[in-house]
């Protein structure tokens, strides 16, 4: 691996990474103008980011470019442009979400290394070894790994791995949140996210408000604090220590990046017996920013309430002289740390030779890691009065000033009693540091060749090269969570497949569901978990061969975990990508597509014109469902009850006394978050029928029989049978469809 140990900070702005290097980092993240899932920070302009690549690499830094958000097949268009200029001025790396993006950086940038972001949620040595094969060089995990899961991803996979060790938790696995998409149309896959988690909530069940009154952040986390079990982290595999905070003030990078900076270095010179933290380090990790105290993640817990905010999340205490005591520490501790790593660059320290005699030229070398370079000047002058001493050239060969250097070690050699311009010796010295900065920054530039233009198909997607169908006519997929629904479904001739969720399934009687399926002339297929972590990979690996034998015609896949996995369990069956599987752009359907998968979901987060600029061909629509605004490790039964391992539906409340439907699936120990009303689009046949997917699915979670069996009807009667649309009879929304995301 290319770094045994990396202390990785934020940058939100050229000020926050100066910050970061002059503490100690050893690589910043940082993004640019576009595609970054940061987009409310000060990110540099592309003069900026050149300056700032050149900056972090003169001080021994790598510095990584995040072009992790999901983009649009007008943006795709523009990315080779985009990266062009940082990749020449020797970007190290990107971070990336997006596989259409991942693959086009893989093709047209073969030598740039590609970090897969977090955003990916890489949940496991399988999501791993996917990315492995497709080319990533890192993979950053997903922040709820256990220390034992990031041990495996170790021992397994032959990557890099990169982990967050402080900052603000998310409450849902990255990448897997619609909440702040859905409730305004600023999606957190477009790093827009309004954080609509950090505003308070009630929990309802049975009829009654559940917990404490005054308890209502109940899906802010605390943020975490790792500095006590480093070692643990660092002897679990991971490589690199991500520090997270983009959108905070240069002052915290610094600050953070020096305790940790202190701590890692103590480790890796004594190893972990005498490792011990200082209440006073850790304090002023509290004092730089907390959300009423820290936790430690997820590293050694799964989930709980002593993660979780409950209060107003807020740095300080509101009031009183304790605020007031808290306040002024901070602002003392703001300005020490300014005047120590932002007043002021860090210097380099160099090494340097000097002779000088009356026989020949005089010389000046200068050394600093690999790179040296060499100035000739004037041989010495016989002195008219006295002579120069050693001391005195020193003196001025030392004045190194505004450069980023100073001196270690300086040799002086003379010969006899000499003399040499002061003037002299400032040239000298003044073109050697030139030329040593020149040097030291020329190593990394790249020529790049030329950059694959990418085709648009022009809506191509909806043409129907594929079996005939009659005009306006879409077969229906209905995805199923209760499988004793069954027969509400198979009446139905216009339903062509059953896909069952497997969070509910009797497992056992698999086989059975598949011949009830077949007998009716419909396909059926199984729907992996969302979170395919220890717990389902272990269900899994146990009912392969249950699997393998029930007779399915498919599988619908919604993680990386999923794809490598059933691969390597010789699961040869159809692959369905689930909309979790992002697939934005055509670059991103091709991929998929020569990863096995048959067909594809649509996003969620696209409206019309822009699934039609995608195409969807060979991809299935969401017409009808609850959807999914959150999937989480944090479980609310937990946090405002306690955990019984039993599954309970309980309805979250926002401050507008809206419901969601809020569900603990115990078998995997995930959580669901549902929209307070269902996606329909029965009163959307004509934008349904201008994207002509291949079929239409309803997804049933939360539904009685009877209004099962109602919205069918509907469907079937609408887009099967040429009635003309409607207004659904409940309160629904339409997602995405026509407003799309920033």
């Amino acid at each position: 691996m290319r770094h045994q140990t990396e202390l990785l900070a934020p940058a939100g702005s050229f000020e926050s990474l100066r910050a970061a290097v002059n503490a100690g980092a050893d690589a910043v993240y940082i993004g640019g103008t576009r595609f970054g899932a940061r987009a409310y920070a000060e990110n540099p302009d592309e003069k900026g980011l050149c300056e700032a690549i050149e900056f972090a690499h003169l001080h021994g830094c790598d510095l990584y470019m995040t072009v992790n958000t999901l983009l649009k097949d007008s943006e795709m268009e523009e990315l080779g442009a985009y990266l062009k200029p940082y990749y020449e001025s020797g970007l190290d790396a990107v971070i990336v979400q997006d596989m259409g993006v991942f693959s086009y950086i893989r093709e047209n940038f073969p030598d740039l290394d590609i970090h897969a972001s977090t955003q990916m949620t890489v949940l496991g040595a399988e999501g791993a070894e996917f990315l492995k094969k497709q080319g990533a060089a890192r993979v950053v995990t997903a922040r709820e790994l256990s220390l034992q899961e990031i041990r495996r991803i170790h021992d397994t996979v032959d990557v890099e791995i990169e982990s967050f060790i402080h900052g603000a938790l998310c409450y849902c696995y990255s990448g897997q949140c619609l909440m702040s998409s859905m409730f305004g149309g600023r999606s957190g896959n477009r790093g827009r996210c309004a954080q609509p988690c950090r505003l308070p909530y009630q929990l309802k069940g049975d009829g009654k408000l559940l917990g404490k009154k005054g308890e209502e952040y109940i899906l802010s986390p605390k943020d975490m604090c790792t500095i006590e079990i480093l070692p643990e982290i660092l002897e679990a595999g991971v490589c690199s220590l991500k520090i997270e905070g983009r959108m905070k003030r240069p002052e915290y990078t610094a600050g953070v990046v020096r305790v940790y900076r202190k701590y890692l270095d103590h480790y890796l010179e004594y190893g972990g017996d005498k490792y011990r933290v200082d209440p006073k380090d850790y304090g002023e990790l509290q004092a730089l920013y907390n959300r009423g105290g820290f936790s430690r993640g997820y590293y050694q817990v799964h989930n709980g309430r002593d993660m979780i905010s409950l209060t107003r999340p807020s740095h300080f205490e509101e009031k009183g002289k304790k605020a007031m005591q808290e306040k002024q520490r901070y602002e003392a501790l703001l300005q020490e740390i300014r005047k120590e790593y932002l007043d002021r660059d860090k210097k380099e320290t160099i090494e340097g030779s000097f002779r000088i005699s009356l026989d020949g030229p005089s010389e000046l070398a200068v050394r600093y890691r690999d790179a040296e370079v060499r100035v000739e000047g004037e041989p010495g002058q016989v002195p008219k009065n006295q002579p120069m001493t050693e001391a005195d050239i020193r003196k001025q060969l030392m004045k190194t000033g505004d450069t980023p250097f100073i001196f270690g070690k300086l040799a002086i050699q003379m010969d006899g009693d000499i003399f040499c311009p002061n003037g002299q010796l400032n040239r000298m010295r003044r073109e050697a540091l030139e030329k040593l900065t020149e040097q030291c920054t020329a190593g990394t530039h790249r020529a790049s060749g030329d950059i694959r233009k990418l085709l648009t198909c022009n809506g191509a997607g909806g043409d129907t090269d594929k079996k005939a169908q009659k005009p306006g006519y879409f077969p229906l997929l209905v995805q199923l969570e209760r499988a004793e629904y069954l027969p509400e479904v198979l009446d139905f001739p216009e339903v062509q497949a059953v896909y069952l969720t497997s969070e509910k399934l009797d497992f056992e009687r698999l086989p059975e569901y598949v011949n009830v399926c077949h007998r009716a002339e419909k396909e059926c297929l199984l729907v992996l978990p969302a979170i395919f972590r220890t717990p389902a990979r272990r269900w899994f690996e146990e009912r392969t061969e249950l699997i393998k034998q029930a007779g399915l015609d498919g599988l619908v896949l919604k993680n990386l975990e999923e794809l490598e996995f059933v691969k390597n369990q010789g699961l040869e069956l159809p692959l369905i990508g689930d909309h979790n599987l992002y697939s934005w752009n055509q670059e991103a359907d091709t991929f998929w597509k020569k990863q096995g998968i048959t067909r594809e979901t649509l996003p969620l987060e696209l409206n019309d014109r822009e699934l039609k600029e995608r195409g969807a061909r060979d991809a299935e629509l969401i017409a009808y469902g609850y959807l999914p605004l959150m999937t989480t490790a944090g479980c609310l039964h937990r946090t405002v009850e306690r955990c019984d391992q039993k599954e309970t539906v309980r309805m979250l409340i926002d401050r507008y006394k809206k419901e969601f439907p809020a569900v603990n699936y115990c078998r995997y120990c995930y959580n669901v978050i549902y929209n307070s009303e269902p996606l329909s689009l029965l009163n959307n046949k004509e934008e349904v029928e201008r994207l002509a997917p291949e079929a239409l699915r309803l997804c049933f979670t939360l539904e009685s029989r009877k209004e099962i069996r109602r919205i069918l009807k509907d469907y079937t009667e609408v887009f099967c049978g040429g009635a003309p649309c409607r207004r659904p009879e409940y309160s629904y929304t339409k997602g995405h469809l026509k407003r799309g995301v920033q």
